[in-house]
């Protein structure tokens, strides 16, 4: 069988990606798909995009990875110093990331998107009503009507740092977690998925959820060291999982 592992909002945490992208070395997986937010919260954005880009086979857009190409303003210290630390082939590196990618697996149509179906912008958690849950597998201007009009049967996401595994009747709706933001235990999280890649015949198919500890104090260091702005924010979210505000992450 084939597996795939499916990573997400990075942050520019560079321990937390190695130590993930070491765990899926170690379980000797080959293929890699990143839901985007490479960049945004934590020090190293420029670091954390070249590691994305050598090491996954798809990357989507993320809300941060979108906000940054249009260059934050100056009241927005935290951004702006982001963007200042990338050069002109990474912004249009993040600029040319579609907004999600869809395949086969074990007779599963599956789909893979940052946020929503709407846009990398709209916010979706495993307790928002239902209706809005249930429109994570439509079609829409942004994903496309793809051929014979097919609806996905599994969707997975990132974007909310929370990872869960919900079932409505056949279809299955998933977020991978963050890799360099947690916001629910101090620990690196990604999915493996697990099925035959690209068959349309059903067959065995399964979502799994990995939790990677990694050095927290180390990302908090280098933070540290880089000057960055809200660095006292980010550390306490990293060492405690508790998001720094109430609107957006």
């Amino acid at each position: 069988m084939d597996r795939i592992a499916i990573i997400s909002d990075i942050h520019g945490n560079i321990p937390a990606l190695e130590a993930v992208l070491s765990d899926i070395s170690e379980r000797s997986i080959k293929r890699i798909f990143c839901l985007g937010d490479l960049v945004g919260k934590g020090p190293h954005p420029k670091q954390a995009i070249d590691k994305i880009k050598n090491s996954c086979e798809s990357v989507v857009l993320g809300n941060w990875d979108d906000w940054l190409t249009n260059r934050p303003d100056v009241e927005q210290e935290h951004a702006l110093w982001q963007y200042q630390k990338l050069d002109k082939s990474e912004i249009n590196y993040l600029k040319s990331l579609p907004f999600s990618t869809e395949f086969f697996m074990s007779g599963r149509y599956i789909r893979l998107f940052h946020a929503s179906a709407e846009s990398v912008y709209k916010r979706v958690q495993p307790h928002a009503p239902i209706e809005d849950r249930l429109a994570m597998f439509n079609n829409t201007e942004k994903t496309g009507i793809p051929p014979e009009e097919l609806m996905p049967d599994v969707v997975g996401y990132g974007d909310i740092h929370n990872a869960y595994i919900q079932n409505f009747k056949g279809k299955v709706l998933f977020n991978v977690g963050s890799v360099g933001n947690p916001l629910e235990i101090t620990q690196a999280c990604y999915a493996i998925l697990e099925g035959w890649y690209s068959r349309r015949s059903m067959s065995a198919f399964s979502i799994q959820l990995v939790r990677v500890p990694y050095d927290i104090e180390l990302a908090i260091r280098q933070a540290q060291e880089e000057n960055m702005p809200l660095t006292e924010q980010y550390a306490n979210e990293l060492r405690t999982a508790v998001y720094r505000g109430s609107k957006g992450i």
